[in-house]
This record gives structure tokens, C-alpha cells and sequence, in this order.
């Protein structure tokens, strides 16, 4: 879900609604930086802070927020003993951002702006004298900036939006489809493609999955792809995924995986060195794709692609 969004919408819509903001952490905490939560009317929220004590506060200080209608700024430390007791695995400290979703024009724009953006610096105001201070800079932030973070002053809340890595999976058959779905539920944005037109059926996916009904050469001549790009080839047979390969194996792709056995590897292997691609290019390919956890079904398999996407996106590593 982008929490953007949705508290875009519960601003624009008047009903009254909050949304909380991990601006800084310290030790072992619950959630990074930059994570959200969107308190709705009624309690209902989406996103977590933490769940335990820090989000039980935080529902408070959502209500508190509404009823004052200026932010607040709530800190929780947690030592190790407190946090087991609640169900935390943490031992640090956490300050959260609480705002008030306010139904004024310039307001809900800069949260539409930050909602439709997938780089940018979103700047509030810890403290509203009279109303809220909120602003939105399209320019992409530097690549070590944090999520989120406290300016040194403590007066300002200053959020760095980044793209999350993209996946493109070739294949939509049954376990195409289902890793394409656990990687959007996980975060990344998602590419599926196959050229058949009846599998490649964007009625079929949740709108956060693109779909293309298009061959690999027309996907592949207007896709620059890049370090942060995953491909996971999962297509109906050898010669689809060959082609494939040959084209992306020494591409600038963070990560390629061949849904397959040992012995589909050597025959690629074998054919795709005739053609000319390099050892060091095929030999970064994962295959099989995945965490070796045997998994048999296409959602056993779906959670350990993903899991092994997750590993590169957070550590850079694809350890088994």
C-alpha cells in the first residue's frame, strides 16, 4: 500500500486521521527510519511503527495530534527487558513523528506529490504555529541519505524518497505470477511480462504489478536496466529463457535468476557460450532462483525468491 496515498486521501476527505513517522532511531529498534503508519478514523490503521508499546502510544498521540491539530514528536526508549516482555526484538530508541492529517489544499498536495513521486525531499515542521509546514522538493536526495532523519536542530523532519528496486519477471505462468505477486507485497516494484497476450492479463494482478504483453526483444530495447533492477527468468521453455539470458546476463542488472534444475543451467550454460556470452556473465546467474528451502509449490517458491531479493536489497549479498 502507499501509505502516501492513503493518507493523502484521508486528508483530502476531511475525517479526521493521523500519520506517524520513525524519524530517528538509536541501537536496536523495531523499524527503520523513515517508516510509516496511517492512523484512519476509528483507530484503523495501515503500516506499522512497531507494533507492542511504541504503537498502543502512538494510536494516543494520533488522537492527541487530531484534537490539538499540530503535531507531535514522541520518543520511546526501549531496553532489552521491556522490549521482550512486549514482543519487541529491540533494545534501543525511537522517535516518532505524529501529524495530523488536515484537509488544507496546500497540505494534501504535497502529500499527493510525495505519493506519485518515486524520488524527493519531503521537509515538515516538528512544531505548526498556525498551520501546517510541509514541503515537497522533486530533486532526487544523495544515495547515502537516510529515509528519514531529525535536522541537527531537532526542528525539521526530513524524509529522502528513493524508488525501491525494481523486478522484472519473465514468465506469468503459475510461478511467475506468484513471484511476481510476493515481490509486490514486499516492497518492490514489479515488471511482469510474457508474450502471451492471456497470461500477460493485467485483470489477473493487483494494480501494483505493471504487466506487459510483449515479446523479450521490444521489453529489453526500452528497458535500460540498472544496479537496482533484478530479472528472474521463469518462461515456459529452454529456448525463452535462452534468449533471455543472452541478453541480460552481462547487463548492468543488480541481480539475474533462472528458475530451474542444475541440469537446465549446463544446457543454457553450453548453448549460451556458443553464442558468445561470457563465463563471468553466466556464472553470476542464479539458478536455481531462491533460498534452497525446498520449496515445491509456485508460493513456496514465490517466498524463496523473494526472500533471496530481499537478502540483495538489504545486504547486497544472495547468500543460500
Amino acid at each position: 500500500m502507499n501509505l502516501w496515498r492513503a493518507a493523502a486521501e484521508l486528508a483530502r476527505a476531511g475525517s479526521g486521521g493521523a500519520l506517524a513517522t520513525v524519524a530517528r532511531t538509536a541501537g536496536s529498534t523495531p523499524v527503520p527510519v523513515g517508516t510509516k503508519m496511517v492512523v484512519g478514523p476509528a483507530g484503523r490503521i495501515a503500516g506499522t511503527v512497531g507494533g507492542g508499546c511504541v504503537e498502543a502510544d502512538i494510536l494516543a498521540a494520533a488522537s492527541e495530534a487530531q484534537r490539538i491539530g499540530a503535531p507531535l514528536l514522541r520518543t520511546h526508549h526501549l531496553n532489552a527487558d521491556l522490549a521482550g516482555d512486549l514482543g519487541l526484538s529491540c533494545g534501543g530508541t525511537v522517535e516518532i513523528f505524529v501529524e495530523p492529517l488536515l484537509p488544507l489544499t496546500e497540505y494534501v498536495r504535497v502529500l499527493e506529490l510525495a505519493a506519485a513521486a518515486e524520488t524527493g525531499v519531503v521537509t515538515t515542521a516538528v512544531a505548526w504555529p498556525s498551520r501546517p509546514e510541509k514541503s515537497f522538493d522533486p530533486a532526487p536526495p544523495a544515495a547515502s541519505a537516510p529515509a528519514a532523519a531529525l535536522s541537527v536542530d531537532g526542528r525539521l523532519v526530513i524524509e529522502h524518497l528513493t524508488a525501491p528496486p525494481r523486478v522484472l519477471v519473465f514468465g506469468a505462468g503459475h510461478v511467475g505470477a506468484a513471484i511476481a505477486s510476493a515481490a509486490a507485497a514486499a516492497g518492490f516494484r514489479v515488471l511482469l511480462i510474457d508474450d502471451r497476450p492471456e497470461f500477460a492479463d493485467a485483470t489477473r494482478f493487483p494494480p501494483n504489478i505493471s504487466v506487459r504483453a510483449s515479446g523479450v526483444d521490444d521489453v529489453l530495447t526500452d528497458t535500460v536496466l540498472g544496479a537496482r533492477d533484478a530479472v528472474v527468468v521463469a518462461t515456459r521453455g529452454h529456448r525463452q529463457d535462452a534468449g533471455i539470458l543472452e541478453r541480460v546476463a552481462g547487463s548492468a542488472a543488480g541481480y539475474v535468476g533462472l528458475l530451474g534444475s542444475r541440469r537446465k543451467q549446463a544446457v543454457l550454460t553450453r548453448a549460451l557460450t556458443a553464442l558468445g556470452v561470457p563465463a563471468e556473465a553466466l556464472g553470476r546467474v542464479r539458478v536455481p532462483v531462491g533460498l534452497d528451502i525446498g520449496a515445491e509449490t509456485p508460493e513456496e517458491i514465490a517466498v524463496s525468491v523473494v526472500a533471496e531479493l530481499i537478502a540483495w536489497r538489504r545486504t547486497g549479498t544472495t547468500a543460500s
